[in-house]
């Protein structure tokens, strides 16, 4: 008897992937294949995690399909340490957002940075921008279990970016 074939593209390592048997049967079965499971050992634990971050810092090859295909970045290395059991990793398929809206500024034709920390009055982070007449970001990078606070910026056409917004909004995103 033939050992089976795994059909396994880096675009569907967080999919369901499918077994197909190289004889001619048209039975087939089904696997699932943890995105957080970096080395494919089978288990997620402490050598992903190392993984995670070796692939972060360039000292191995970029091979995580966790926020998108061949992005290694803290998310990335965030989303692996959540997936150590009992934890669920979180992939770009089942990730959380947390959309911000806002009133338009006074100031004609600005756009915004948009900035998060998670404490409030923290160090903020900027997080993106959107561009003149956008009122909304939607932060896909959100953790589940965090708390977030957000807050955003004017900036006109000089570069002049104004303070931040106050108060801060925030946001706590569920587990999972």
């Amino acid at each position: 008897m033939l050992s089976p074939f795994v059909n396994l593209s880096r675009a569907s390592r967080a999919a369901i992937l499918t077994i197909v048997p190289l004889m001619s049967s048209s039975a087939w079965a089904q696997i699932q294949i943890n995105a957080c499971d970096l080395n494919m050992d089978g288990v997620v634990n402490s050598a992903d995690v190392t993984l995670a971050v070796n692939m972060d810092i360039g000292l191995s090859a970029c091979t995580a399909d966790i926020v998108a295909v061949d992005t290694c970045n803290v998310v990335v290395v965030q989303r692996v340490i959540n997936g150590i059991p009992p934890g669920t990793c979180v992939t770009a398929g089942n990730a959380h957002t947390v959309t911000l809206n806002w009133t338009a500024s006074t100031t004609p034709n600005v756009s915004y940075n948009i900035y998060r920390a998670t404490t409030s009055g923290g160090t903020y982070t900027k997080i993106g921008s959107v561009g003149v007449g956008v009122l909304n970001y939607t932060d896909s990078t959100a953790l589940a279990g965090e708390t977030y606070f957000y807050v955003a910026t004017a900036v006109n056409s000089s570069n002049t970016e104004s303070a931040y917004s106050t108060p801060p909004v925030q946001a706590t995103v569920p587990f999972p």
